[in-house]
């Protein structure tokens, strides 16, 4: 085991819970739209791509014995439910909740990035693909119509106020 600063701990803690959280989302947009719904074959795309990225968190907690949020199950919950509710409204809200999450988690990445500077490329390696993997869910989400959504603007907003609620709780609990 390796001997982490708090600093990438709290990094490790809070990417892997966020990926979790994305998977569950996923799991929730899926078991309404199922396999044929506009956009599902996408969505499980990205859910695959998801599973992926919390594997090699999990992998990377495990290894530098880094705690892992306590809020797992809040968020498996809460993440199944968001994603089920916006794939109730429809595929375009779906769509908006994908945007929405990847636009917040680029950010996000990126002061990750900014914060990490020289201290760990592996983890810096890691944010920066899985970053790069973000950005191309958010653009293919914006190009499936999201912003078509029903009350996109409040949906979206809404949705990126909880990503950054659930990155400021995941990091310390």
């Amino acid at each position: 085991m390796t001997t982490v600063s708090r600093k990438t701990a709290a990094m490790l803690r809070v990417d892997q819970a966020g990926e979790f959280g994305a998977t569950r989302i996923y799991a929730g947009q899926l078991a309404v739209m199922g396999d044929r719904a506009p956009g599902a074959q996408e969505i499980a795309g990205m859910a695959r791509q998801e599973e992926d990225h919390r594997r090699r968190f999990d992998a990377m907690i495990a290894q530098r014995g880094v705690r892992p949020t306590a809020l797992q199950p809040l968020w498996s919950a809460a993440g199944f439910a968001l994603g089920a509710a916006t794939a109730l409204i429809g595929p375009e809200a779906a769509m908006a909740c994908t945007a929405a999450i990847e636009t917040e988690i680029d950010q996000h990445y990126t002061e990750q990035l900014e914060e990490l500077g020289d201290e760990d490329p592996e983890l810096a390696a890691v944010i920066r693909e899985f970053r790069d993997d973000e950005r191309e869910h958010r653009d293919a989400a914006f190009a499936a119509g999201a912003e078509r959504a029903p009350a996109y603007p409040l949906l979206f907003g809404a949705v990126r106020l909880g990503c950054r609620a659930a990155i400021a709780l995941s990091k310390r609990i």
